[in-house]
């Protein structure tokens, strides 16, 4: 029997590239005998809904757009106890980087037919007073979140350009925090840059900011990125696309399933998550914000781990 899809589409992705991206996957299932059914967002207040009615029909759900779009579904999707799959069309694509998933549309489609179910970790992150949330690549507080504010702003330069210019603007401004980071009950202060607490590899486009990380092992990669001058952090820009960033002397690699973190900095230590604004840190004198793994909490359609 032919799986069913539902896809949500995000129409802002990819600088407007999304319908190009769903027309012809959708046809070539639709040819495969599917039942696919395209809407486009309406919002993130009625997806909920929509995510809703898909899981109960047993369609799995397809993220169509980018990491910040994957992330809100991954969510939904999971506390539902559906499945989830990924016709990445954004600008970074971060988590189908991590997943293996083919840049070849013909290749996408039959996956989607007869790819497998694998369960794969989520992470939830807490603000103090707020309700959790679930991310499914990174969260991250300090310089990258910065770059993501300038990306977020850079729609009018060519999407190859726009993470290393946001990357190089975010380091020219950079401030460093006084951060206090827990894992698993173990503390450690750090004068940083960034923080960054992973499930997936990649974030940035392509940065493998946790290359350790693995995303159905139960366990968060934590990077602590100290602070530097400018000038090295820049020199260094280059190395976190290969992972090499981790061999540096400023660079600390934790491993746990729990993370609190906290900062003093002015401003506020900005985070975010899979491209998308989380708020800001607390300051060390009040309740840490905290990040817990999920483990398996998701069941997406991919290729085998």
């Amino acid at each position: 029997m032919a799986r069913s899809f539902t896809f949500l589409v995000n129409p802002a992705s990819g600088g407007g590239a999304t319908p190009e991206a769903v027309v012809p996957v959708a046809r070539l299932l639709r040819d495969a005998g599917a039942t696919v059914d395209v809407t486009y967002s309406p919002g993130p207040r009625a997806m909920a809904g929509l995510v809703r009615a898909a899981v109960e029909r047993d369609d799995v759900v397809v993220s169509v757009g980018g990491d910040g779009m994957l992330s809100s579904l991954a969510g939904a999707v999971s506390e539902l106890d559906g499945t989830l799959a990924v016709l990445p069309a954004g600008r970074g694509n971060d988590f189908a980087r991590m997943l293996g998933l083919p840049d070849d549309r013909a290749a996408l489609a039959r996956l989607l037919l007869d790819g497998d179910v694998r369960r794969v970790d989520l992470i939830s992150w807490t603000l103090p007073g707020a309700a959790p949330r679930r991310v499914a690549g990174s969260v991250y507080a300090g310089i990258d979140a910065r770059a993501g504010e300038v990306v977020d702003r850079a729609h009018r330069l060519p999407r190859r350009l726009q993470y290393p210019y946001a990357a190089v603007r975010a380091i020219a401004g950079y401030r460093p925090g006084r951060f206090r980071v827990t894992v698993d009950d173990v503390t450690g202060e750090y004068a940083a840059a960034s923080v960054v607490v992973a499930n997936s590899a990649y974030y940035g486009k392509g940065m493998r900011i946790a290359p350790g990380a693995v995303v159905d092992d139960g366990l968060l990669d934590v990077v602590v990125i100290e602070a530097a001058s400018k000038p090295a952090l820049l020199r260094s820009l280059p190395k976190v696309y290969a992972g090499a960033h981790v061999d540096l002397d400023e660079v600390t690699v934790l491993r746990g399933r729990r993370v609190e973190v906290a900062a003093d900095a002015r401003p506020p230590v900005p985070v975010g998550g899979d491209g998308e604004p989380l708020g800001v840190l607390p300051g060390l004198a009040l309740e840490p914000a905290v990040v817990e793994v999920l483990p398996g909490a998701l069941a997406v359609v991919g290729p085998p781990s």
